[in-house]
């Protein structure tokens, strides 16, 4: 798994430096930025704004809202100085991601209200990249960032976009700028923060198409497991999740999360949906720990907590939840959530949890 972090916004900055240096001495002003409605200088400075107000909310930990401030640059400031203000904003973003605990999350109002500090990384490279592709277009310049670093943003930021055949294609596709043969053309997009739901002691975190990726082959989806885990059934289902991706049908809402345990950082266990719901509203979740945080009270907590989020959406009216005859303690945790028993075979027990 390659991860989203300060090295990526350095890359990212310095590939937008090194594309558009070239015209540094036109009128940026006069130059339409792309298929925005922007010129290159106001772009430019877009860029850099976007890339200080993420490091601010990260390193602040603004929850609510932006820090309340904005970048101006001084009077006369010529094209070269507005690449050295990207330059620092990048580094100072890379800085805040690099500082930040794998926990923190911050202000961000797409589409869950926050995001850690890989998210921040990603939604910094995605902002440098675009719109370097929009500036360098718009002053017949070149600049293609290498295919594993747009590869990366995707599985970190787009994970309801299909993977195409190359991976910057894709991404300008997936924002308006570009065509890609046999999709329609996107007119509207945004990116997706993973989302975190919280539970009493635990945190719901929401994986990624990359972390998927990396639990599936045996590593650690970037989590700091609770004796050397995962679980098998967590690798499993960031299978399904991977294959769900690839295939485009994926919704992360509705995918798999780690029960991070809030008071140490460490992961217990993953919790998800087996699919999106079907049209009438069912959906089946699926949930294991680590052999060390067994007997503690977390896999009912994190039930709850998924089961409260899903059935206070207008989408979702039947929770289910299948288990094996044997498996006591878990039939004692989805009764302890609220579900009831609703049929038995030689498959399992089928327990359900409806809105009311």
């Amino acid at each position: 798994m390659r991860e989203m972090g300060g090295d990526q916004v350095e890359e990212a900055v310095a590939g937008c430096v090194a594309a558009l240096r070239p015209a540094v001495a036109r009128d940026w002003t006069g130059v339409q930025a792309g298929r925005l409605d922007w010129n290159c200088h106001d772009t430019a400075v877009h860029v850099a704004d976007d890339l200080i107000a993420y490091a601010a909310n990260l390193a602040g930990r603004a929850q609510d809202a932006y820090v309340p401030f904005e970048l101006r640059l001084d009077d006369g400031t010529d094209n070269s100085g507005l690449l050295h203000v990207i330059e620092t904003t990048g580094a100072l973003l890379a800085a805040a991601v690099r500082t930040a605990s794998r926990q923190v999350r911050a202000f961000h109002p797409f589409p869950f209200r926050s995001a850690d500090r890989a998210g921040f990384a990603a939604m910094g490279v995605a902002e440098v990249l675009l719109h370097t592709h929009d500036m360098a277009t718009g002053l017949g310049l070149a600049h293609r960032p290498s295919e594993e670093l747009a590869e990366s943003l995707l599985a970190w930021l787009f994970p309801h976009v299909q993977p195409g055949p190359a991976a910057w294609p894709t991404l300008l596709w997936a924002t308006g700028r570009g065509e890609l043969p046999g999709r329609a053309p996107v007119t509207g997009w945004r990116w997706h923060n993973n989302l975190v739901i919280p539970a009493e002691r635990l945190d719901l975190v929401g994986i990624r198409p990359a972390q998927a990726r990396d639990l599936r082959i045996g590593g650690d989806g970037g989590f700091e497991w609770l004796d050397g885990g995962p679980y098998e059934g967590t690798r499993d289902a960031a299978g399904f999740l991977l294959k769900a991706y690839e295939g485009g049908v994926h919704r992360p809402e509705f995918g798999v999360f780690a029960m991070v345990r809030r008071a140490d950082g460490r992961a217990v266990g993953g919790i998800g949906f087996h699919s999106a719901p079907d049209e009438e509203g069912r959906v089946e979740i699926g949930y294991d720990l680590t052999e060390a945080a067994r007997g503690h009270g977390y896999a009912t907590e994190a039930l709850r907590a998924l089961a409260d989020w899903a059935l206070d959406r207008d989408d979702v009216h039947t929770l289910f939840a299948t288990v094996e005859p044997s498996n006591t303690a878990s039939q004692a945790v989805v009764t302890r959530a609220g579900f009831g028993k609703v049929s038995e075979d030689e498959e399992g027990l089928a327990f359900a949890l409806r809105a009311e």
